[in-house]
């Protein structure tokens, strides 16, 4: 399987001395969606940052689709690797969704009729379209979220990395999200504490707990090892266990 990203030995500390990466390696195909799991602290956000070079390497090296991220690939590797926020709020800030939706192919150049069907096929495939012209503020917050990923999808991304995807959202909104992930023919990286949606969204997970990957399998088989995720401070919601096949069974 042709890789989307692999990372290899990478290590960083932080300007005042913490050392927040100890050697990561880690690959992932083209196509997967796998959650990367962990308790605060763990190096989550620092492994993500340097996906797309806002942070650069102590050591090791970072590679998406073939492409090394060093200061000369910066651009480039930005197209490829789509970051979506936490908080859309921090996404959005133009006037209208058009106008964020296309903030990012604009600058890398696009204009007229490519620019628009850009931003039209990337608000189809969150089912937004019809609030193209709308202010991202009249939105609701799970409206929000989903245009917050349009305008990630229009830079036609190589990788799609979501940061707590599920955090904040009423139930519906929740489970519209989820089918849009699974409609979309990108690979995607999810950081998620949400235990019960890593195992709906990704047949794959990886523990980052000490700035290591302390553990890489289906995410069936470790979210059913119990010493494995409380050696690691990640606990599933009271009465929700994986049963045989990682099918989710509530307590009686």
């Amino acid at each position: 399987m042709t890789a989307s990203l692999e990372v290899s030995r990478l290590a960083y500390a932080y300007p005042d001395g913490t050392q927040a990466l100890f050697g990561v390696d880690l690959r992932i195909g083209r196509g997967e969606r796998v959650a990367l799991l962990g308790p605060n602290g763990a190096g989550k956000t620092t492994l993500v940052l340097h996906l797309n070079g806002i942070l650069t390497a102590g050591h090791g090296t970072v590679t998406v689709a073939g492409l090394p991220v060093s200061k000369g690939s910066l651009q480039e590797v930005r197209r490829r690797v789509g970051l979506v926020f936490q908080d859309p709020d921090d996404q959005l800030f133009m006037p209208t969704v058009r106008e964020d939706v296309a903030f990012g192919p604009a600058n890398l150049g696009i204009r007229g009729e490519e620019l628009q069907q850009r931003v039209k096929d990337a608000l189809e495939k969150v089912g937004m379209l019809e609030a193209i012209d709308r202010p991202p503020h009249h939105l609701s917050f799970g409206q929000r979220r989903r245009v917050a990923v349009a305008t990630v999808l229009a830079m036609e991304p190589e990788i799609l990395v979501l940061d707590e995807p599920s955090s904040n959202l009423d139930p519906a909104s929740r489970r519209e999200l989820a089918e849009i992930l699974r409609g979309l023919d990108v690979t995607v990286l999810m950081v998620t504490h949400d235990l019960p949606y890593a195992l709906e969204l990704c047949e794959r997970s990886l523990i980052l707990s000490g700035g290591v990957i302390a553990a890489d399998g289906p995410t069936r088989e470790i979210l059913s090892d119990a010493g494995l995720l409380a050696a690691h401070r990640l606990e599933l919601p009271y009465g929700f266990t994986v049963g045989r096949g990682g099918t989710p069974e509530s307590a009686r």
